[in-house]
């Protein structure tokens, strides 16, 4: 029974960036829960003013090592929107077809790689390497196709330098086509064994409920494009966000904590799922049922079968694309679209596998940023997480204290922060006295 507690886990294991757990409890009172971010802020906002329109993609793809895929894309449709570019449905298919692998590459990581060794009762995945050793290939042979996929599409694995404003600077071709269906159908049984081993784990149980956000569309699952939907019952065009989502300052965090029409929302394949269910495959439907997904859902930890769900379903979309491209074929002359550049403001919002990630430019009449904005998914989900903390927490102080560390340091993970990347400059003003 902790009547007591003093937890501090600095840094937490198995996150992309650098976060601590602090907790403190008091005759059975919480009296400090938070989630504290000591990252230092990483200017990008700031190294955008003055860069031309062909500049920016390629700068914030560094934001993240990881969805270097889904900043470029947001950068370019920023731009795209803001002087009028139109890109052609042969480079919109193109570019949903890499971004599912950065989807899927990404959760794989998570799923396999940080979320798992939880489940599975070791520290990390070197001894999964031991103890599991089928889970760990499975995930290097998906996370390679996935990988490969993105090289052969956008120019390289990480940091795709032919995805521009415009479309593609160059094209892949049809026998690179051919070959991607034949790695997306041959990685099928290795989801089939994944169901058998994801339908073993013992889920936490945990609900707390919460306003999920995220993009949505009539015709798609969306990770793309389309509007910005909440759980809540509202819908905006995505050129409105700042209708809806706002930030603020928090002492504890160099990375500022957002909120919609509550105080805390989530984003991220739970917020997906709970918006877009529908519009998943009839195969990845199906292995929501085997795994017991049902929306809406208000188990953080079930993002982490979200994540597997949506894997399966960007294979079988792929396919889909695939098919359309090599039957509509590939064609040279709508690679690229016309570009003039000029003054105009423009917003991209796609989903980044953390969560829904929003780009903002301002461009000045000579085709220059003048202005930047950029919200990151892990940044929108930081006071969601220590309400999840805050709800947990107080279910379950008749634990050992080894017992509420582990269980808050999975409730996190299950989030899959990318702390690095969310991290976001504060003015700060000095005045003397």
């Amino acid at each position: 029974m902790a009547n007591n507690l003093n937890i501090e886990v600095s840094p937490l294991a198995r996150v992309e960036g650098h976060g601590d757990l602090i907790i403190n409890v008091k005759d059975k009172k919480i009296e400090k829960l938070m989630f504290r971010i000591p990252e230092s802020p990483r200017f990008f906002e700031a190294m955008l003013v003055g860069r031309k329109h062909d500049e920016p993609s390629h700068i914030t793809s560094r934001i993240c090592g990881i969805c270097s895929v889904a900043h470029t894309c947001a950068s370019i449709k920023a731009t795209e929107k803001a002087m009028g570019i139109k890109p052609s449905q042969q480079t919109i298919k193109l570019r949903k077809l890499i971004y599912h692998h950065e989807n899927v590459q990404s959760n794989v990581l998570h799923v396999y790689f940080l979320a798992a060794p939880d489940f599975f009762g070791v520290g990390s995945v070197i001894p999964l390497i031991e103890t599991h050793p089928e889970v760990v290939n499975i995930a290097l042979r998906v996370k390679k196709m996935a990988n490969d996929m993105v090289r052969i599409i956008g120019g390289r694995a990480v940091h795709p330098i032919r995805t521009v404003a415009g479309g593609f600077t160059k094209l892949p071709t049809e026998e690179e086509m051919i070959k991607m269906k034949e790695m997306l159908e041959a990685c099928y049984p290795d989801l089939e064994k994944s169901l058998e081993i994801l339908r073993t784990l013992k889920i936490p149980e945990f609900e707390r409920k919460t306003e999920y956000i995220s993009i949505s569309d009539t015709s798609d699952y969306a990770l793309y494009d389309g509007n910005i939907k909440s759980t809540d019952g509202w819908e905006i065009d995505d050129q409105n966000y700042l209708d809806k989502i706002n930030e603020k300052v928090v002492q504890h965090s160099t990375a500022k904590h957002c909120w919609a029409s509550r105080d805390a929302f989530m984003v991220g394949a739970l917020a997906r799922f709970n918006n877009n269910h529908d519009k998943l495959t009839d195969n990845a439907k199906k292995y929501t049922e085997e795994l017991g997904l049902v929306a809406p859902c208000y188990n953080t930890f079930m993002n982490n079968i979200a994540q597997f769900v949506e894997i399966v379903h960007s294979v079988d979309d792929s396919i889909r694309l695939i098919d359309e491209i090599l039957e509509d074929g590939l064609d040279e002359g709508k690679a690229m679209a016309d570009i003039k550049p000029g003054a105009g403001r423009g917003v991209g919002v796609v989903e980044a596998p953390r969560g829904l990630l929003i780009h903002d430019y301002t461009y000045n009449d000579k085709g220059r940023v003048e202005k930047a904005n950029m919200i990151i998914p892990t940044g929108m989900n930081y006071a969601n997480i220590e309400k999840d903390m805050h709800a947990l927490v107080s279910t379950i102080l008749d634990k050992s204290e080894d017992e509420i560390r582990l269980a808050c340091e999975m409730l996190i993970r299950a989030y899959d922060p990318c702390i690095s990347c969310s991290t976001h400059f504060l003015k700060v003003k000095l005045i003397n006295k």
